[in-house]
């Protein structure tokens, strides 16, 4: 899809801060279109927070809000839970209540409805946007495009997959509802489960890849193309002269002030945007979500997953990434806290085991939490500021990895006075 409208602006010079898949990814469609792009990341390298260890779904299909009709009732239920697919931690922190009550104010037919529809637009334009940028590059991030499998353990959940199969069909999105033997057909690894299933939704034209690979790929690309990357590089503030950003101020490892300067600004810090908006009187309604995961070495591939599998039980993804075994799950509302909770890491094995026992050694994992950057409704704030030339690419939550090429390309389009294929 080749963008359409506007001639374009002149090149400009753009500083984007954030070096996850969702700022590289902008840098990427910005430098196509002809700019000049800096990225400045406080962290080592690129794709060091939530584009680290993320589930490795691009799952367009998935894509939707967890603002949901009956989500406030069952989050009560697993407030006591040891192991909940969401769990809140109340804190002493205006912010976290603040999203909470919009949160649950968005848990409304209408509104889920007008968040998911906005949702799956962007996640199919974006796989669009990955297909083509995988066949112009040559790419490579232990992708596999086998499809997804949602796996219900009770007929509850059964049925409340045949009610997004109604939903996927009135979308026109390629899906199958299938039963047991189907089941196993597709997954042949899950006939050595500990558990029965009362059916599962097929989706086989969602991926799996494992982003870290992806951005620094990408950053590699880039950087041989002429774009500069700050690492060691945290943006104290953005400093604003009239209606614009004039500059932005660093400060290196080697605790060193610096200023930089450039024509336009993208905010692409995930979880932390909040706070560099919040002197310029930009209330940013993003907070972090914090998930978990771990990931294994595979040392029998028949007993592991042939693609990605969508625990609907547990609310665990279990994907297959190369010769890795990844699992993530877990939506914890509880601020800035890194801990490594043991209880979710006993949950995650647990529940891995429990599908997939003797696909690789339990004892010898890798185990990591990260923050999503979630918006209360969904949807991921892209576009213009109050500010003429400061713009956002913030706030994707679970959907980071399946949304940044489509978010990326829609913004570099409208910076660059271009219409973009998709609204948002």
């Amino acid at each position: 899809m080749a963008p359409t409208g506007h001639a374009g602006r002149n090149k400009m010079k753009v500083i984007i801060i954030g070096a996850g898949v969702v700022g590289v990814t902008t840098a990427w469609y910005l430098t196509e279109l002809g700019h000049e792009v800096t990225v400045v990341e406080r962290l080592p390298g690129p794709a060091g927070e939530a584009s680290y260890g993320n589930a490795g779904g691009i799952c367009p299909s998935f894509a939707g809000p967890w603002a949901a009709p009956g989500m406030p009732l069952k989050a009560l239920k697993w407030l006591f839970d040891d192991f909940p697919p969401l769990k809140i931690r109340p804190r002493l922190d205006l912010a976290q209540w603040r999203w909470l009550l919009s949160f649950l104010a968005n848990c409304n037919p209408t509104s889920f409805a007008e968040n998911k529809s906005s949702m799956q637009r962007i996640a199919h334009y974006s796989r669009h946007c990955l297909s083509e940028l995988r066949l112009k590059t040559g790419i490579r991030f232990d992708e596999a495009d086998k499809g997804v499998l949602q796996v219900f353990q009770t007929e509850e959940e059964a049925e409340g997959g045949r009610r997004s199969a109604k939903v996927l069909m009135e979308l026109g999105i390629a899906h199958r509802f299938v039963e047991t033997p189907e089941i196993m057909r597709l997954e042949p690894a899950l006939k050595q489960a500990d558990a029965s299933f009362a059916g599962g939704l097929h989706l086989p034209e969602d991926g799996t890849g494992d982003s870290h690979l992806f951005t620094r790929a990408l950053a590699d690309l880039l950087i041989a193309r002429g774009c500069r990357f700050h690492f060691n590089t945290a943006v104290t503030a953005l400093e604003r002269d009239g209606g614009k950003i004039a500059r932005i101020r660093t400060r290196s490892d080697e605790a060193r002030d610096s200023e930089m300067s450039a024509d336009a600004f993208v905010l692409a810090a995930g979880a932390f945007a909040p706070s560099l908006l919040k002197p310029l009187g930009i209330d940013l309604p993003v907070y972090p979500v914090k998930g978990y995961s771990i990931t294994a070495a595979i040392s029998d591939d028949q007993a592991a997953p042939v693609s990605s599998v969508m625990d609907e039980h547990s609310k665990v993804m279990v994907t297959r990434l190369g010769n890795r075994l990844r699992a993530a799950g877990v939506a914890e509302i509880a601020g800035y806290d890194r801990a490594l909770r043991p209880e979710a890491r006993k949950g995650l094995i647990a529940r891995v085991k429990t599908l997939f026992p003797d696909a690789c050694d339990y004892e010898q994992i890798e185990f990591w939490c990260g923050f999503r950057p979630m918006t209360p409704g969904g949807p991921a704030k892209v576009g213009p500021t109050q500010f003429a030339n400061l713009y956002l690419n913030a706030g994707h939550g679970s959907n980071g990895w399946t949304q940044s090429c489509g978010t990326a390309r829609i913004l570099a389009d409208l910076m660059s006075g271009r219409r973009p294929d998709v609204e948002l």
